[in-house]
């Protein structure tokens, strides 16, 4: 069995059939690159790895295959021999692409690549997710009516199979109680990231680190065009400000599952999105490469839009969308949910004339990422404080934490040392840095360490600019060190609720004691820092000797 690919996002479409042919050693798997695209760097990335065979193109062309599988009918596909199967490349027939095939067709509907030479179909089977698609086939391409079948989407499949993982991905990914913002742009000169390249950075500078998580999916083709390196270093503002970049492999469909608001283009991953009944915000319109009438376009023109080039751009953001659910928009491109892997797996077992194993064909739950992406090494921290407190037992401080560079107005920079750069750590109020573990036995020796108490007073020492210098030994305590006092240690108390218990960033309540105690008069008996709305009661009291002791 053959799988005949463009692109990467081509081989991630047929990597979601595998289960089909799982526990079966009759059928073995081969990968070729067909020539042509020019988003064929790195499409097989994601097998590679794995130990997958790979054939060259004259060696595919050699053999007669069993099977032919393929998400795109363009390249010389029909120059293979073999029964050949064609899946769906996206979500429907939503782009095309005016310098390719036939002016204003996607090429799932171009009779330019669907048929051969002599006017027949590619495919001995072409899958289609949706009853509708059949329809436009015929109008487009009637010849190719012939092998259609409606299997609905194998990805959508993996997308709801792992609905339940999405406390899980939302740990790993380290969302906690935030809000989950996905950026999504396709590939090409309408795509978000073409329009609005600053977004990322623009909106992570706008909405507070510890209410909003920011993630951008792009389109593998970004991938293959500008190289992760290149992508990267464009992003490096919007990255070291806590965005999360999804992997081009699965991560965009855990980051959907475990998202809450998607701001989308014209790309397909805005309508699985709306399968799951995510509210979409609309930032592109797709311009001409948007195909009238169809789901995408229909999902873009009910969204609420999104002025990334105004300053109410985050007020927008931070509101949730009223407008009514959207999975309606996924319904006209998606059937039969659920029943890919069933429908298609007896049509392919029938072209290679093997009878099916006799197991359920179930779809891979998507896989949780590996590692929590690292939190910024620095923050612009803006800060409201209520003297007295509500409860009356002390003052409550309010706190939203932004990247250093914001043009927001703030009351001061907290940088963690070792991991901010030299001008963050000299210019920051709040120096702070984390502790290691405990020294095992046998790890010890010839190593030297300093205490806490060492290090907070070297930091006032060594960084002029710094008031307030802290080691967090736990995530609910720390050891607070301001010049010409006497050290601290701050308990942080989590904050309680029915069958919840949930833990402050300790950085962000270093933040809230640095403010009190730079506040003449403020009252620091058992203070209140709210992050987010949530309250956390704080602690202060004279260090005790297990704290100023504690080795880093």
């Amino acid at each position: 069995m053959l799988f005949a690919v463009r692109s990467a996002a081509a081989l991630h479409r047929l990597l979601d059939l595998l289960p089909v042919f799982d526990g079966d050693a009759r059928v073995r798997c081969r990968f070729t690159l067909v020539p042509g695209s020019a988003f064929d760097a790195d499409a097989l990335a994601a097998v590679a790895p794995s130990g997958a065979r790979c054939l060259s193109w004259p060696e595919a062309l050699a053999d007669r295959h069993d099977l032919i599988l393929a998400a795109s009918p363009k390249g010389e596909l029909a120059a293979l021999r073999g029964p050949k199967v064609l899946l769906p490349h996206g979500a429907g027939f939503n782009k095309a692409l005016a310098e390719e095939g036939s002016p204003h067709l996607p090429s799932g509907l171009d009779p330019a690549f669907l048929l051969t030479a002599d006017r027949r179909p590619l495919a001995d089977l072409h899958a289609l997710a949706h009853p509708d698609q059949v329809d436009r086939l015929a109008e487009q391409c009637p010849p190719a009516v012939a092998t259609a079948l409606v299997a609905g989407d194998p990805t959508l499949d993996r997308i709801l199979a792992s609905r339940d993982r999405r406390e899980a991905f939302r740990s790993a990914l380290g969302t906690g109680s935030r809000r989950l913002v996905v950026l999504s742009s396709t590939w090409g000169p309408e795509s978000l990231l073409a329009r609005h390249p600053d977004l990322p950075a623009r909106l992570a500078a706008r909405l507070p680190h510890d209410a909003y998580q920011l993630a951008l999916v792009l389109h593998p083709n970004e991938y293959s065009r500008t190289g992760s390196f290149d992508l990267a270093r464009q992003l490096r503002p919007a990255l070291d400000a806590g965005v999360v970049l999804a992997d081009p492999y699965e991560q965009w469909a855990v980051l959907l599952v475990a998202g809450d608001t998607v701001v989308t283009d014209h790309g397909s991953t805005a309508l699985y999105a709306a399968a799951l009944d995510r509210p979409v915000l609309a930032v592109c319109d797709g311009g001409s490469e948007l195909v009238p009438g169809s789901p995408m376009a229909r999902l873009l023109a009910a969204a609420p839009r999104l002025d990334p080039s105004g300053d109410d751009a985050a007020t927008i953001l931070a509101t949730q969308p009223s407008a009514p659910g959207t999975r309606r928009f996924a319904e006209a491109a998606f059937a039969r949910p659920g029943e890919a892997l069933a429908t298609l797996g007896p049509e392919l077992y029938k072209l290679l004339g093997l009878v099916p194993l006799p197991h359920p064909l179930r779809p891979r739950p998507l896989p949780a990422p590996p590692s929590a992406p690292q939190a910024p090494a620095a923050f612009a921290v803006r800060a409201r404080t209520e003297p007295t407190g509500r409860t009356g037992a002390g003052a409550v401080v309010d706190i939203d934490r932004l990247p250093p560079w914001t043009d927001l107005p703030h009351h001061h920079l907290a940088a963690e040392f070792g991991r901010a750069g030299v001008r963050e750590a000299r210019s920051a109020a709040l120096l702070y840095r984390r502790a290691a573990g405990a020294p095992t036995p046998g790890t010890t020796h010839n190593r030297e360490y300093r205490t806490a108490a060492d290090w907070t007073t070297e930091a006032l020492a060594d960084h002029p600019g710094c008031r307030t210098a802290a080691v967090i030994l736990s995530p609910t305590r720390c050891l607070v060190r301001r010049p010409n006092h006497a050290p601290l240690t701050v308990r942080i108390a989590p904050h309680r609720t029915t069958g919840r218990v949930r833990y402050a960033d300790p950085a962000a309540a270093l933040s809230a004691v640095h403010i009190l105690l730079d506040t003449p008069h403020a009252p620091t008996t058992t203070p209140i820092c709210r992050i987010d709305g949530t309250p956390y009661r704080l602690h202060l009291d004279t260090a005790t000797e297990a704290d100023l002791r504690h080795l880093l």
